[in-house]
C-alpha cells in the first residue's frame, strides 16, 4: 500500500482545513487508516482512526469534536476533515494503514504516507 497525504497549508486560527490520503494497492477497504502528526520538538501522535469498514472511528482528545475523519473506499482516500484549528495543532500531518485497529491507535502502522505540513497562525 502506497500512501499520499495532500491538502495541508496556512490557515487561521479557527479556520478550517480539509487533508486527504489517497492509497494505492488492492483490497482498500481491508485496512485500517489513521491520522498522526508531529509538531517540532515532539514525538509523532495519533490523532484519529478508522477502521475498514468505517463502523469504527477513535479520536485523540486533543481534536475530540474539532476534528473528523472518514474515508471513501471507492475512492481508495481516507481524509481528516479539520475545524476550530488551533496555533498548537501545527505540525506535519501523516497518514497510515494497518489492517490491525490497535497497531494505529499504538502509533506503529504497517504503511505510512509522506507528511503535509498544517501551519495554523494566531
Amino acid at each position: 500500500v502506497q500512501l499520499q497525504a495532500s491538502g495541508g497549508g496556512l490557515v487561521q486560527a479557527g479556520g478550517s482545513l480539509r487533508l486527504s490520503c489517497a492509497a494505492s494497492g488492492r483490497n482498500f477497504s481491508t485496512y485500517s487508516l489513521g491520522w498522526f502528526r508531529q509538531a517540532p520538538g515532539n514525538e509523532r501522535e495519533f490523532v484519529a482512526a478508522i477502521s475498514g469498514s468505517g463502523g469504527s472511528i477513535y479520536y485523540a482528545d486533543s481534536v475530540k469534536g474539532r476534528f473528523s475523519i472518514s474515508r471513501d473506499n471507492a475512492k481508495n482516500t481516507v481524509y481528516l476533515q479539520m475545524n476550530s484549528l488551533k496555533p498548537e495543532d501545527t505540525a506535519v500531518y501523516y497518514c497510515g494503514a494497518s489492517r490491525w485497529w490497535n497497531s494505529l491507535l499504538l502509533g506503529v502502522p504497517d504503511y505510512w504516507g509522506q507528511g503535509t505540513l498544517v501551519t495554523v497562525s494566531s
